[in-house]
């Protein structure tokens, strides 16, 4: 199991917390520093079920920049949407946890969180 993390944020603090208090086996992955390929984002969009648009950070101050509100969100434009997050990073939503399972999921919540480590 990995989760991308901001140590920045709260949440993915506090997703860290809970996989140490359960003693799960995972890796960190400061994926502000170690920036995901296009190619890996697309792969761990397609374990979350989800399109680029629905785990962009539409709020950060890059987003506004580029506009990626008025993008459509549409399948021709899923390349543009990707391409925007491996260039901006903070735009990913966090954390996402890849599970053991070969799902993903955005792990915002206590639940989520539990849920990621109960996927085998």
């Amino acid at each position: 199991m990995e989760i991308w993390i901001n140590p920045a944020c709260s949440k993915c603090r506090s997703a860290v917390q809970l996989l140490d208090a359960e003693g799960a086996d995972y890796t960190v992955r400061r994926y502000l520093e170690d920036v995901p390929s296009e190619d890996e984002i697309r792969q761990v969009l397609d374990r979350l079920g989800l399109e680029p648009w629905d785990i962009t950070r539409t709020q950060e101050a890059a987003a506004k920049e580029l506009g990626v509100k008025e993008w459509a969100r549409v399948a021709s434009a899923r390349d543009r949407w990707i391409k925007a997050l491996a260039e901006h990073p903070k735009l990913i939503q966090r954390p996402i946890i890849t599970a053991d399972d070969g799902t993903a999921l955005v792990a915002r919540t206590e639940e989520a969180v539990q849920d990621a480590m109960s996927r085998k």
